[in-house]
Order: structure tokens, then C-alpha cells, then sequence
């Protein structure tokens, strides 16, 4: 009697989009035993790859990469698009960490859903093949929908992957996918947005200048960009400025209470500003002032400010600096 041919299994990398979900399905229909991983850091989160492994069935494994992503970031090696977005080698990050959770997981190969040729940095032949090579996992990675434009991966070779039933779409236009999608019965999926903020100009001009006035980054500072003003004194001095409320509770959900010193203005609505780390007593008194500037309180008239670090409070009493004159600090 024949032995049962083993079922192949593959290991694909989810951002929760379209173009994700349809290379999972392309694989599937040959009878593969798909499974997903998606990487969360401060940049990106894995929501629309939960989303999308609860609509249409795909196990998902879901790993928080932030240290070694940020060792990464500060190599010289990595190639940088328009602002801080590093796609290639994130690319290549996350394929290599794909790969080990394939190796120690018994999977046969890893896939993505990656179209030749629809983004002008990351997905061109040079750059696909620039991520193969610096993931160590060459001849390895399928891309189900641009297959047929590649090159024969191992799996296609050894028949594990059916080529002829894969894909050859290149380009920019999403009207294969959009009639993919219907063919499959697939109509929850995220319109296709960037979900990374490093590719936001000004969240990476924060980023920037945290890179250039701190040795480390805790997720907590890393958390803090997404939110308020950023504001940079001098050097060693920035504060963060609450927007609305909701900007507010965000804030200080990313405050370390014994290090980072909290600025309220007493008697009136206004913001939630906080000097990461602290400051000297000058800089505390040009960030109270810019705290009452933003508040509901007047500027021509002194009032007081709640100034708040590691369990101790005490009061300032300044005048406000308007919004006009403190946007110089913006970062």
C-alpha cells in the first residue's frame, strides 16, 4: 500500500490586507496547510492581521519584534525610503524571523503577498531579490501572486507548489485582486492604506530627533510619538502636548510616573504636558508656560501649574506662552 503523501505546509508573513489574504487562498485551493505570522511594534500593529485570520479561517501566530527591530533601525546598513521607513530590510527582518519559526515549526516554506512591481521601493525584482538574500532564507520565499513573473522557488521546483496554479500579476493596478477577492467570496478586507508609521513624515521626523538626543529607546518613548505635540526645548529637554482629551489618557498611558515629570494647570481645562525624563527648573518653567498657553487659562495673568514626578507634586506659577510663540519648538 502507498504511503499517504505528507501534507505541505507553509508559513506566510500577514500584514492583514488584501494581498495577504488572496496568497493564503491561492495556496489553500491546492490543498496546503497555510498558516500566518504578523510582527507588532511600536510602527505597526497586528489588528488587521487578526482581522483577517478571523474572516477567512488562517491560524495566526502574532510576535512583538520591537528590540530587534530597533537595533535594525540604528545600522548603518539599512536602506532608508522618502522618511524613515526602512522596507527592504524590515522586509528581510521578518522573512529571517519567519524563517526560524518555519524551522522550529516544521514548516516547508514561507510566502507572502507581495505584486512585482506595485511599490516603487520594496517591490521590485531588485529589492525582492535584495530581501531573499539578506533573509537567509533564499529560494524559500513563494509570492503566490507574482509567482509566474519570478523565479522557480524550491518548492515549485520539488512539486510541493503547484506553479501553473499560482499567479503572474504585476503592477499597480488592484483590479486582479478586486476580482480574485470576488471569486473567493472575499468582501472584509482594509482599503489599501500605508498601516506603517514610519512611512509618516511626521512621525518620522520624531523619530528622527529621538534617534539624534537619546542612546535608548524604551517602547514606552517609542508609544509617545504616535500622540500629542512634540516639542523640543534643547537638547536634552523635550515635552509632549496633549491635544484633546482622548490625546490626554493616550499620553499617560506612556508615562513612567518615577521619571517622567507631568504638568496640569490647576484651575483650568487644558493639557496634559509631560517632560519625559524631567528637566531643569528653567526648562520646567518654559514648558509650565507653554502648558498654560494651551489651556482654557489667560495668558496676561499668572497661573498656577501642577507639576507632578515620582509620587511628589508641587506648583509653578507662570504666565502663559501662546500657541504662536511655542510653535518655534515643534518638532
Amino acid at each position: 500500500m502507498a504511503a499517504e503523501k505528507k501534507t505541505t505546509r507553509a508559513l506566510g508573513l500577514c500584514s492583514g490586507g488584501l494581498d495577504s489574504i488572496l496568497s493564503a487562498l491561492v495556496l489553500r485551493e491546492q490543498g496546503i496547510d497555510v498558516h500566518w505570522v504578523t510582527f507588532e511594534t511600536p510602527f505597526f500593529s497586528s489588528a488587521k492581521a487578526k482581522k483577517a485570520s478571523e474572516h477567512i479561517g488562517v491560524p495566526l501566530m502574532v510576535r512583538n519584534i520591537t528590540p530587534v527591530y530597533m537595533e535594525m533601525m540604528r545600522s548603518p546598513s539599512v536602506i532608508l525610503g522618502k522618511h524613515m521607513n526602512p522596507c527592504m530590510d524590515c522586509h528581510s527582518l521578518m522573512f529571517r524571523l519567519a524563517g526560524e519559526i518555519m524551522t522550529e515549526k516544521g514548516f516547508d516554506f514561507l510566502f507572502s503577498g507581495e505584486v512585482l512591481g506595485q511599490r516603487p521601493m520594496s517591490q521590485t525584482r531588485t529589492s525582492l531579490r535584495y530581501v531573499e538574500k539578506h533573509s537567509g532564507y533564499s529560494g524559500s520565499i513563494v509570492r503566490p501572486l507574482s509567482a509566474k513573473m519570478l523565479p522557480e522557488t524550491i518548492p515549485e521546483q520539488d512539486g510541493r507548489v503547484d506553479r501553473e496554479q499560482l499567479l503572474g500579476l504585476t503592477g499597480r493596478s488592484r483590479k486582479p485582486q478586486l476580482q480574485l477577492a470576488e471569486k473567493f467570496g472575499v468582501t472584509d478586507f482594509p482599503a489599501p492604506t500605508g498601516g506603517c508609521l514610519l512611512t509618516d513624515q511626521i512621525f518620522s521626523r520624531r523619530l528622527k530627533d529621538l534617534f539624534d538626543h537619546q542612546a535608548t529607546y524604551p517602547e514606552k518613548d517609542l508609544d509617545l510619538l504616535k500622540f500629542g505635540r512634540h516639542m523640543r526645548l534643547n537638547s536634552k529637554t523635550k515635552i509632549v502636548v496633549g491635544r484633546t482629551q482622548q490625546d490626554n489618557e493616550q499620553i499617560n498611558r506612556c508615562i513612567d510616573p518615577e521619571t517622567d515629570m507631568v504638568l496640569k494647570v490647576a484651575d483650568f481645562p487644558g493639557p496634559l504636558v509631560v517632560i519625559p525624563g524631567g528637566g531643569s527648573e528653567p526648562m520646567i518653567m518654559l514648558a509650565a508656560g507653554i502648558c498654560v498657553g494651551y489651556s482654557k487659562a489667560p495668558n496676561d495673568t499668572p497661573v498656577t501649574v501642577n507639576v507632578h514626578v515620582g509620587g511628589h507634586r508641587r506648583q509653578v506659577t507662570v504666565l502663559g506662552t501662546p500657541p504662536a510663540e511655542s510653535k518655534r519648538f515643534l518638532i
